[in-house]
């Protein structure tokens, strides 16, 4: 068995920790994302997504980290998986810029529903059986590790980071059993295995100021490779005055896209559309992806500690 397992996000930008343990608290902010995507509507039990994120940094013995939370779940026909994880990152200032090593550890879960596949009758064209396809629901979890590093510069973004990176084996038992025979049959759950491949992730962009004008230039491109199978997405966006967002991306052989987003007083809520440019286009009339979130601004400075006021002037 085998199957996706991290999601695939047009609004990768949104939400960076997800592709990279190393990118917790990147920002000065508390800062809180969800998305959910429905990809290629009109076909019958296509993919869908929902995940959410937290990240914020701290200091601990006058050092800097950042600290993570997330949460992913997908399901794609009869087969869905549930990813969580905490995420730790270490800060050091490099070359007027700031570079993170992170960690994440959790737990990836993998079902599959057995019971509801279908195999035609035994004939010329089918067998009426087949041994690598469990007939009855299974289920297991393995721990799942990744690792990141991350660098913010006042012009640019880079990260590289690895998911599964420990390649985490699911091993499946009857949900509701604790293994052995399962089925009507004596079929032997634990026969059935699922392996989270690991995944490289290459991830950048910039923010370009447009002189004299409230506009700037948003570049941005992420790599991904499980060393079988190589894509990329590369974004183009323009931002008005910091509040007003469009763009467009284009995905290697699988879509184009369009986006809008919006940001006002910490919140962000951010909407894009891919177009099919396979075959699928004549199956499906494309993929919805929102993402929304707030962020809440942290001030660490020792100016506002210890502050006292007279009562003589209150």
């Amino acid at each position: 068995m085998s199957g996706q397992t991290d999601a695939q996000m047009t609004q990768y930008f949104a939400l960076p920790t997800y592709y990279n343990p190393a990118a917790v608290g990147d920002t000065d902010y508390l800062r809180i994302r969800a998305g959910a995507r429905l990809q290629w509507v009109g076909i019958d039990n296509a993919p869908t997504t929902f995940l959410a994120t937290g990240d914020m940094p701290f200091k601990f013995l006058n050092k800097k980290f950042g600290v993570g939370l997330l949460m992913q779940q997908e399901s794609l026909g009869l087969y869905k998986n549930l990813t969580v994880g905490a995420q730790l990152g270490y800060k050091i200032n490099l070359f007027k810029g700031v570079l993170t090593a992170g960690v994440q550890v959790g737990l990836i879960n993998e079902t599959f529903k057995g019971s509801e596949v279908y195999i035609p009758d035994d004939d010329d064209y089918h067998q009426g059986t087949d041994e690598a396809i469990p007939m009855n629901d299974v289920a297991g979890n393995a721990l799942d590790l990744g690792i990141g590093a991350y660098y913010t510069h006042r012009y640019f973004w880079a990260g590289l980071s690895m998911t599964h990176a420990n390649s985490p084996t699911v091993t499946f038992t009857a949900e509701g059993s604790t293994g052995g025979s399962t089925g009507t049959e004596g079929e032997s759950a634990k026969n059935y295995e699922f392996q989270a491949p690991r995944t490289l992730y290459f991830m950048g962009g910039s923010n370009i100021a447009v002189k004299n004008t409230l506009f700037e230039v948003i570049p941005s491109f992420l790599v991904k490779s499980d060393f079988t199978f190589t894509g990329f997405d590369v974004t183009c966006r323009v931002r008005y005055n910091k509040f007003l967002t469009a763009g467009i991306g284009y995905r290697y052989n699988d879509a184009v896209s369009a986006m809008l987003s919006a940001e006002i007083k910490g919140f962000f809520i951010g909407y894009s559309y891919d177009y099919p440019t396979t075959e699928i286009a004549k199956a499906s009339s494309g993929s919805h992806e929102i993402v929304a979130g707030y962020r809440l601004k942290l001030d660490f400075s020792e100016k506002n500690r210890n502050k006292h006021k007279s009562i003589r002037i209150m």
